[in-house]
């Protein structure tokens, strides 16, 4: 065995004493068994083909910009300079939001767009992960959330203003009622579809952030209310979307931007604290967590990640338990509910 280990060593110290002699290193024949790196403007459209569409929504402005500003340079010529210059010009051109931060955003998702190119790079070996230059620069800190749960006598003056205002007041109503019942994002509401609507059960399938899906109990009235909505627009196909427009088309993400718009003009403190539709994802988990605990405001927000204390492994709720509390906020009966549980 000790004479393997020193023939071993022999092998070695000859090899290593021959690449001197060449002026050759081991990073230099590690270096010629790697592909050629490409220019940004070259492997961008690999990017963006792997891509999600979320991703790309997200970053597809920010890649864009990359490109114009770094298309004709190799991936590795790229240092962390260059990002932070990147940042900070994003952070300073960024446009003024209702929910703006000072161009913090712009600036987290400006590393997270350089950080996904050279993710892919690395994945590609096209170079180590240690080469990366978005890795070396670190994303803007994030500031704590103004978002609170709004208070009843809130709740009631926006659902007042969108039921007494604007060009379709049926479809904002619907829209308000959905997410204050169900808590889902607007990526949710925007996704669904006719299939996804169970009248008969009180459910509605959510497909959300990561490709999530589940079902989320809705009162009977908000089940009807939806398949008449959607079938007097001229949905009709199982996969025909479920919120439309009273053209027939279905909604967009614009359509949420332009209610609060209108909103916020009737009401000075919508405009002024930057309340969207995820304020309403907020008070109705608040309200969960403080009526029926921390496990089924969990089930009810959809939240599926592991991260955090290990008991919440073991703090799960089910599709009853989310019922029983909908039951409850609402004060109707609901198919799935615990009649038991409702006075808890």
């Amino acid at each position: 065995m000790q004479a393997t280990t020193m023939s071993d060593d022999r092998r070695i110290a000859d090899a290593q004493r021959l690449l001197a002699e060449l002026g050759v290193s081991v990073d230099d024949l590690r270096d010629a068994q790697r592909p050629q790196v490409p220019t940004i403007a070259e492997y961008l459209p690999r990017v963006v083909a792997a891509a999600g569409p979320g991703a790309s929504r997200t970053y597809g402005s920010y890649w864009a910009r990359i490109a114009a500003q770094w298309g004709d340079r190799r991936l590795d010529s790229i240092v962390a300079t260059d990002v932070e210059a990147l940042l900070r010009q994003a952070a300073a051109v960024a446009l003024p939001r209702r929910n703006g931060r000072g161009g913090r955003h712009a600036g987290e998702h400006v590393i997270a767009a350089v950080r996904a190119i050279y993710n892919r790079a690395v994945a590609d070996g096209l170079m180590d992960a240690s080469d990366s230059p978005a890795h070396r620069v670190s994303k803007p800190r994030r500031l704590p959330s103004t978002r609170r749960a709004l208070t009843p006598e809130e709740l009631e003056e926006i659902n007042e203003v969108a039921r007494s205002s604007g060009n379709d007041v049926v479809l904002d109503a619907i829209l308000l009622r959905l997410h204050t019942e169900t808590a889902c994002r607007r990526g949710g509401a925007l996704a669904l579809r006719l299939m996804d609507l169970d009248r008969d059960r009180g459910l509605v399938r959510l497909t959300e952030k990561g490709g999530t899906l589940r079902w989320q109990p809705i009162t009977l009235d908000l089940a009807a209310s939806l398949y008449d909505h959607a079938r007097q627009r001229g949905a009709v196909l199982p996969t025909d979307a479920l919120l439309r427009f009273r053209h027939g088309g279905a909604i967009t993400s614009r359509r949420y931007d332009h209610l609060w718009k209108r909103i916020g003009e009737r009401l000075p403190w919508v405009a002024a604290q930057g309340i969207s539709t995820h304020w309403l994802r907020h008070t109705t988990l608040t309200w969960v967590e403080r009526h029926f605990g921390y496990g089924v405001a969990r089930a009810y927000a959809g939240h599926t990640d592991s991260t955090g204390a290990a008991t919440t492994t073991y703090i799960k709720a089910d599709l009853n338990a989310v019922a029983t509390a909908l039951s409850a906020m609402t004060g109707q009966p609901h198919p799935l509910a615990r009649p038991t549980d409702a006075s808890a």
